[in-house]
C-alpha cells in the first residue's frame, strides 16, 4: 500500500481529500457545463490530480502539472502544424514529448502530463483538418488548466476552512 505525507489513505487526510474532490468536481463541472462543455472529463481528472489536502503539495502538483501541459501542448502543435497525417505521427509526439520533458524541463512530479497533453492535441488533429485539431487540443488543454486551477483553489479555501496538522513520526527507543 501506498503511503507518504501526500497519500490520502485513512484518517481525517482522507476525509478531507475526499470533501476537497467532491467541491472541485462540483465547480468544475457545473461552471464548464454553463460555458456550453458538455464533456469536462479533462478538468474533472486533472482538478483531482491537483487536489491534495496538504496545500504544499497542491501547489507543487500544481505548479508541475501546470509546466508540463504547456510542454506537452507545444510540442503536440509543432507536430500537429508540421507535416501531414500520419497513424506515426502520434507515437512520434509522444516520444518527443517526453525527450523534451526528460533532458530540457526535467521536473520529475507529474512529468507524465507532458505526453499525456501532447496526444490530447494530436489526438484531437489526425482526423479533423489541422485549424479543427488545433482548436480542440488547446480547448482540451484549456479544461485541463481550469481543472488544475480549481483543484489548487479548493486545496487552499479547504487549509483555511479547515487546517490539518501533519503527524509527526515517533521518537524513542525504535530509532535506529
Amino acid at each position: 500500500m501506498a503511503d507518504g505525507p501526500s497519500f490520502p489513505h485513512r484518517g481525517m487526510f482522507a476525509v478531507r481529500f475526499a470533501i476537497n474532490v467532491f467541491v472541485g468536481a462540483t465547480v468544475v463541472w457545473y461552471v464548464l457545463r454553463l460555458t456550453g462543455d458538455s464533456k469536462p472529463i479533462w478538468a474533472v481528472a486533472s482538478m483531482i490530480a491537483s487536489a491534495d489536502p496538504q496545500l504544499d503539495v497542491a501547489r507543487r502538483m500544481f505548479r508541475s502539472r501546470l509546466i508540463n501541459v504547456v510542454v506537452g501542448c507545444a510540442v503536440g502543435l509543432v507536430f500537429l502544424v508540421v507535416g501531414g497525417s500520419s497513424e506515426w505521427k502520434l507515437p512520434l509526439t509522444l516520444a518527443a514529448t517526453v525527450l523534451v520533458s526528460s533532458y530540457l524541463v526535467r521536473i520529475p512530479t507529474m512529468w507524465r502530463q507532458a505526453p499525456i497533453t501532447a496526444a490530447i492535441v494530436i489526438a484531437a488533429g489526425l482526423h479533423q483538418s489541422k485549424l479543427t485539431g488545433m482548436t480542440e487540443g488547446l480547448h482540451k488543454v484549456g479544461e485541463v488548466l481550469f481543472g488544475c486551477l480549481v483543484g489548487l483553489a479548493v486545496s487552499w479555501l479547504m487549509a483555511k476552512v479547515w487546517p490539518l496538522e501533519l503527524a509527526k513520526p515517533a521518537s524513542g527507543a525504535d530509532d535506529d
